[in-house]
C-alpha cells in the first residue's frame, strides 16, 4: 500500500513539474551551450557548460534535460557552478512523457536577479556509448570505434548559440556525420574537423527543444568513427570481499574480477607467431591486452594474484609505505599484472587479486559513541573500464552490534547477513552492497560503524582454548584406553 502511495505521489510531482515547464521557458535563456565529448573506450566523458541568463527576479531553479539516448548511457552526473568545486544538488524527475526527455532540476546557490548571468557546468559519464566498427579485425588491423549521439543539446529554454566538440584520443578519424538541412540554424558549414577534434556548430537561435515537435522535426543524429589505441576493457562482474580482523589488526581485501575485452572480434585464428613478432618489434595491436597497471592502496602486504589455473607469477609489484589516515597523499602501490595469455578482442579473462592492509590505516575509534569506524574502498579502478555488476561484501568481527553503514552513493541492493568461517561460534555479521554500471567517478569509501563488546573480543580466544583443551583431553583419554586384542 505504501509503495502504491509513493508511486502515485511521484506521478503527481512529475505532472506538477511538467506543467511548470511552460512557465519555466520564461525564467531563463541560454546565451550559449558548449558540449565537450571526450571519446574513450568503455567510458565517454561529457562536459556541458550552460551560460544562463535570468529573465525574471529570484530565478534559482534551473532545469537540465537529457534525451532518451543520453539517459540510457549516462550513469554518473554532477552539476556545479563554473570555477567552484562543491557539487550542486540534482533532483531527478525521470522521463517526462510530454517532452520525451529526462529532466533534472538544479538549484543555484543564490537566486539570480533579472538579466543576471551564471555559468553552470554539468559533467556526465556514459558507459558502452562506443562500439567497435568494423566489428571484426585481424591482429594487424587498426582498431576503430564508433560513437553516436544527438546533435542538439535539449533544453526547455531558448538558446542563442550552441556548439558540440567531439574529441578523439587519436587524430585518426575514419568518418563523421555531416548534418543536412541546417539552414535554419547556420549559414556556414555545419561541421568542421581540426586534428583530433570534430566541431558541430556554432548553431544559432535554437528554440526550446524539450518537446516532441522539435525532437521529431529538428533533432539530428550524428556518428564519429575514431581510432582508439588501447584495449576496450569492461569488468562484467566484480566481487569484492573485505574482512575486518581486530585480533590480527588486519583488513583483507580480495577481488574476483571477470574482465572482458570489448574490442573488435578477432578475424580468423590467433597466430602465436604474429603475436611474438609484433611483441618483438613493439608493434602490438591495440586490441590486444598484454599487461595492466593497477593502483593499489599504499602500505599493503602479502599481495596474491591467481586465475583458474593457479598462481600467476608474471607480474611486478612496487610497494609504498602507509600514509596517515585521512591525508590527501597521491601515493599508491603499483601492481603491473600480466595475464596468463594475451586477451584479444571479445576474449575474457577472470582472475583473483587480494592483499592485506594494516587495519589502523582504515579504522578509527569514536569515544562518544563507543563505536569503531572503518572505511572500505568501493573498488580498485581498472583503467578505462566500466564495471557492469559489482558486489561488495564487508565481513565484520564476530559479535559486532549496532551496525550502521554509509556508502558514497546509493546501492541497487543492500543487505546484512551472517558469514561463518573457521573458529567462529555464532558467525560474523556481513554487509553486502550491489551496484551496476560503476565508472571511474564512482570512488570513495563505504564507512561502517559498529560496536564490539568485551565478551565478543574474548569469544575467539575462548573457542581456541576450548578446542585445544578438547584435543588434549581426547589425546589423554586415548592413551588411557587399552586397544590391544591380547595382553
Amino acid at each position: 500500500m505504501a509503495e502504491l502511495w509513493r508511486s502515485r505521489a511521484s506521478y503527481i510531482l512529475l505532472g506538477l513539474f511538467a506543467s511548470s515547464l511552460v512557465s519555466a521557458e520564461h525564467s531563463f535563456e541560454n546565451t550559449a551551450i558548449v558540449r565537450s565529448v571526450e571519446l574513450g573506450g568503455a567510458l565517454t566523458h561529457v562536459t556541458t557548460t550552460y551560460a544562463v541568463k535570468a529573465l525574471e527576479h529570484d530565478s534559482s531553479i534551473y532545469t537540465i534535460a537529457l534525451s532518451e539516448n543520453e539517459q540510457k548511457n549516462t550513469h554518473w552526473i554532477q552539476a556545479k557552478m563554473k570555477g567552484q568545486t562543491v557539487p550542486l544538488h540534482l533532483e531527478h524527475f525521470g522521463l517526462n512523457p510530454n517532452t520525451g526527455a529526462y529532466l533534472y532540476a538544479v538549484e543555484f546557490p543564490t537566486a539570480l536577479k533579472a538579466n543576471a548571468s551564471a555559468n553552470l557546468v554539468v559533467e556526465t559519464v556514459q558507459t558502452h556509448a562506443s562500439y567497435p566498427w568494423p566489428e571484426v579485425a585481424s591482429q594487424k588491423d587498426i582498431q576503430y570505434l564508433k560513437y553516436e549521439a544527438d546533435l542538439f543539446v535539449l533544453s526547455p529554454y531558448p538558446t542563442s548559440v550552441q556548439r558540440t566538440k567531439v574529441k578523439s584520443p587519436s587524430p585518426q578519424i575514419g568518418s563523421y556525420t555531416t548534418p543536412k538541412d541546417m539552414e535554419a540554424f547556420t549559414t556556414d558549414v555545419p561541421v568542421t574537423k581540426s586534428g583530433s577534434t570534430v566541431t558541430y556548430g556554432p548553431y544559432s537561435n535554437i528554440p526550446a527543444s524539450t518537446n516532441r515537435e522539435f525532437v521529431e522535426e529538428k533533432q539530428k543524429h550524428i556518428a564519429v568513427q575514431y581510432n582508439y589505441p588501447n584495449p576496450v576493457l569492461e569488468v562484467t562482474k566484480l566481487e569484492r570481499s573485505a574482512e575486518i580482523s581486530h585480533w590480527g589488526a588486519n583488513l583483507n581485501i580480495q577481488d574476483n574480477i571477470w574482465l572482458h575485452n570489448a574490442g573488435p572480434a578477432l578475424k580468423g585464428h590467433f597466430s602465436r607467431l604474429e603475436f611474438q613478432s609484433q611483441n618483438y618489434y613493439n608493434r602490438l595491436s591495440p586490441t590486444t591486452l598484454v599487461s595492466l597497471a593497477l593502483h593499489l592502496p599504499p602500505g599493503i602486504r602479502d599481495v596474491y594474484f591467481y586465475d583458474l589455473n593457479g598462481n600467476v607469477s608474471t607480474s611486478r609489484l612496487r610497494t609504498t609505505p602507509s600514509v596517515p589516515k585521512g591525508s590527501n597523499s597521491n601515493q599508491y602501490t603499483l601492481f603491473e599484472m600480466r595475464p596468463r595469455f594475451p586477451v584479444m578482442g571479445q576474449w575474457n579473462y577472470s582472475f583473483t587479486l587480494g592483499w592485506d592492509s594494516p587495519l589502523a590505516d582504515y579504522a578509527g575509534w569514536d569515544k562518544e559513541s563507543g563505536s569503531y569506524i572503518v572505511g572500505v574502498p568501493v573498488q580498485t579502478l581498472v583503467p578505462g573500464a566500466v564495471v557492469d555488476e559489482a558486489e561488495i561484501k564487508i565481513v565484520l568481527p564476530e559479535g559486532a552490534t549496532d551496525i550502521q553503514f554509509s556508502p558514497p552513493f546509493p546501492a541497487v541492493v543492500n543487505s546484512v547477513s551472517t558469514h561463518i568461517t573457521y573458529l567462529d561460534t555464532t558467525g560474523r555479521p556481513a554487509i553486502t552492497l550491489k551496484y551496476q554500471q560503476l565508472t571511474d567517478r564512482h570512488t570513495g569509501m563505504i564507512y561502517v560503524s559498529y560496536k564490539v563488546p568485551l565478551s565478543a573480543h574474548l569469544t575467539k580466544p575462548f573457542a581456541v582454548a576450548t578446542a585445544l583443551m578438547g584435543v588434549f583431553v581426547l589425546a589423554f583419554a586415548w592413551r588411557r584406553v587399552d586397544t590391544r586384542i591380547q595382553k
